[in-house]
């Protein structure tokens, strides 16, 4: 009876995932399936990277960095939502935290994703700045397995 609850073998299969980045070049971004949610990773290029470090906490609607990977009282700052220190790697949950649509990358009024569905946009860290979301997309489990493989989950 009691095992009837635990997780289904499919589901188990896909709690964790390896994706080849291998072939992600600056400036573009990829999106794969985890745990039936579109993943958005991001290489991002120095003006990017440039643009959410210039941005203030104060100008943030969710300080809270929404990074499974850090403690939940981490902030907002760029640094604590991207992979790498360097801040070239961004991987987040490609799901709007308004009402679960899927943002389009490189649009909005900010640099990074636009939320057609109800107008959310989000800068170039994935931080809610306009519209009715409340919070940043979420940074699911992640971490580089190898130079060019990320580890999901």
């Amino acid at each position: 009876m009691i095992n009837q609850m635990n997780p289904s073998a499919d589901v188990t299969a896909l709690s964790s995932i390896f994706v080849d980045v291998s072939a992600v070049e600056v400036g573009t971004q990829l999106t794969v399936k985890w745990r039936g949610k579109p993943v958005f990773i991001r290489r991002r290029n120095q003006e990017d990277i440039d643009l959410g470090r210039s941005i203030p906490l104060t100008d943030l609607r969710d300080t809270n960095a929404e990074n499974a990977n850090l403690d939940p009282g981490a902030t907002a700052e760029d640094a604590n939502r991207t992979l790498d220190e360097a801040g070239e790697w961004l991987v987040m949950m490609g799901v709007c935290t308004h009402l679960g649509c899927v943002p389009l990358g490189d649009s909005g009024d900010f640099g990074g994703w636009f939320c057609p569905c109800h107008g959310s946009h989000y800068d170039s860290a994935g931080r809610i700045r306009k519209g009715p979301a409340p919070r940043n997309l979420d940074i699911p489990v992640a971490a580089f397995f190898d130079e060019t493989t990320i580890k999901l989950g």
